[in-house]
């Protein structure tokens, strides 16, 4: 399968609109939604992942987790491509996320292992096994720190048999690991998961950059990814260390209410979050005030 699924592909955000018969009190707004992909698209992003954490997926119910990868596709259209989070609790409802996406039109998938289950190796390798049959590519996701389940390059190097798996989004944070994917698994494409690393994965080998930032700064943040594999250090470097800041958040716990808060600051919607996520604290607003307008100087 020739698709790796690489280039900037955007984990979106969801915007809501305020609803009393909606869980929360919020529905998905999906026509402001849709004018965000499409959005991200046409300032050079290569694609969007739907139903990602940052999309708060476990926070909806299947029909709204449906209509929002349903909404995507169709905003994307032909002009990039659509990755959907079909994490599940287990292998069949994992299988069953990605056949739907199948059958709506996407690209690929992206997908954690087990979510709320400590797998061990084999239990891993059936979960992908099973997603995989959906016959979409499909870009594992290794976040240790939210899932505990750590899928190591070696690890990777049995997953990356599986036919259909291409991808990894490699959210560990350590850097030095992608030399060693790519010694173990040579075929498969290592998307940088953190965007507070992501100039160091470009620079080790990664081809992708599955991101959260770029909600905020979609122009900027293919520029930057654009330097990086042309070998451009100082003018990548001059253009990502003011951003640094800003992208920190990506790996904090409050990620998703920090890059809605930078939509905001920049005069998109970003918007409140369904439970179990909570405002943003007095201090933490400070301090995004501060790193958002540090990057937002800095690129002016």
């Amino acid at each position: 399968m020739s698709e790796k699924l690489e280039g900037v592909i955007v984990a979106t955000a969801l915007p809501y609109a305020e609803d009393a018969s909606a869980p929360a009190g919020l529905r998905p707004d999906l026509d402001k939604y849709a004018e965000h992909c499409r959005w991200l698209v046409e300032n050079g992003c290569r694609g969007v992942g739907p139903n990602g954490s940052l999309g708060e997926y476990s926070s909806l119910t299947d029909d709204e987790r449906r209509a929002v990868a349903r909404t995507a596709i169709e905003a994307v259209g032909d002009d990039g491509i659509v990755v959907v989070g079909v994490h599940g609790v287990g292998s069949h409802q994992a299988r069953a996320w990605a056949e739907k996406a199948a059958e709506d039109g996407a690209d690929g998938v992206l997908c954690l292992p087990p979510t709320m289950y400590r797998a061990n190796r084999g239990e891993v390798i059936a979960h992908f096994t099973e997603v995989a049959k959906a016959g979409l590519p499909v870009m594992v996701y290794n976040n240790p720190l939210d899932t505990k389940v750590d899928l190591t390059p070696d690890l990777l190097g049995e997953i990356a048999q599986i036919e259909n798996v291409v991808a990894v989004k490699e959210f560990s944070g350590d850097v030095r690991r992608i030399l060693e994917i790519r010694e173990l698994a040579p075929d498969l494409a290592v998307i940088a998961g953190a965007d507070d690393l992501t100039l160091e994965a470009l620079l080790m080998g990664a081809t992708g950059w599955f991101a959260g930032f770029p909600n905020v700064f979609p122009k900027e943040s293919v520029r930057l990814y654009n330097l990086a594999l042309e070998g451009k250090l100082e003018e990548a470097r001059a253009l990502y260390e003011p951003l640094v800041a800003a992208f920190r958040w990506d790996s904090r716990t409050e990620f998703v209410q920090a890059i809605k808060y930078g939509m905001d600051y920049v005069g998109r919607f970003g918007g409140p979050c369904r439970p179990p996520r909570g405002p943003l604290v007095p201090e933490h607003v400070a301090q995004l005030e501060l790193d958002m307008k540090k990057a937002v100087e800095s690129l002016a």
